[in-house]
């Protein structure tokens, strides 16, 4: 088993995790309790990596950081070395591609919380800030919790939009799908089997998980 793949792709899905909850939560935020009359189109982008082909979000996300791309130049001007086929190409690709995963649950987690609850506060003279924070996330954290574990769960498996943003560079951009493919390519199937085992062993943790969090308790009898 390629571990340095398997370590690398813990890694990414921690960090891209960690940025979907500093930057989803305030787009769950607004999709939840926006009134703008065109909200339906800024929940269609946020949703458009469901069903959009890796390889067709990898594309652009390629053009996008590539050499002779803005964000490319800027990066290569600030860094001395191209955004493309690196670490970091790979943390914006799979931001954008597990995007949903961290926002719906987070955007339905809000939508459920009494309104009744935010109109006290707000009668009470508390900001949004304070209502946030005292009343919509103790409310929402199951949601919260759930959209994190989807986004960490999302981008350990992902596959098409790592290839064409990061190829598959062992130690820097090779992830466990990738290494399960190449031993596929190799015919080493004991190899890939062992990484595949491992990932269907995680991704049944990880559904068990959400699915535990989002249960509700039978009332009283």
């Amino acid at each position: 088993m390629d571990w340095s793949a398997v370590l690398l792709s813990v890694r990414l899905a921690a960090v891209v995790a960690a940025i979907l909850l500093g930057i989803g939560m305030p787009i769950a935020y607004w999709l939840a309790f926006s009134r703008w009359r065109w909200k339906f189109l800024a929940e269609a982008v946020v949703a458009l990596p469901l069903v959009l082909p890796p390889t067709v979000l990898g594309f652009y996300v390629l053009v996008a950081i590539g050499s002779r791309s803005p964000l490319g130049r800027l990066w290569t001007d600030w860094t001395g070395h191209g955004l493309a086929f690196t670490f970091e190409g790979l943390v914006i690709a799979s931001i954008l591609y597990s995007l949903p995963f961290a926002v719906q649950p987070m955007a339905a987690a809000f939508s459920q919380v009494d309104r009744s609850l935010l109109e006290a506060s707000a009668t009470l003279g508390a900001s949004w800030r304070r209502t946030f924070l005292r009343i919509i996330l103790p409310l929402s954290l199951e949601g919260v919790l759930a959209g994190v574990v989807l986004a960490f769960a999302h981008t350990i498996g992902e596959f098409g939009v790592v290839l064409m943003v990061g190829g598959n560079l062992p130690g820097v951009t090779r992830t466990v799908s990738i290494a399960i493919y190449d031993s596929v390519q190799s015919l080493d199937y004991q190899a890939a089997n062992r990484t595949a085992l491992l990932l269907l062993a995680f991704s049944f943790t990880v559904l068990t998980a959400v699915y535990g969090l989002r249960r509700k308790p039978l009332a009283a009898i």
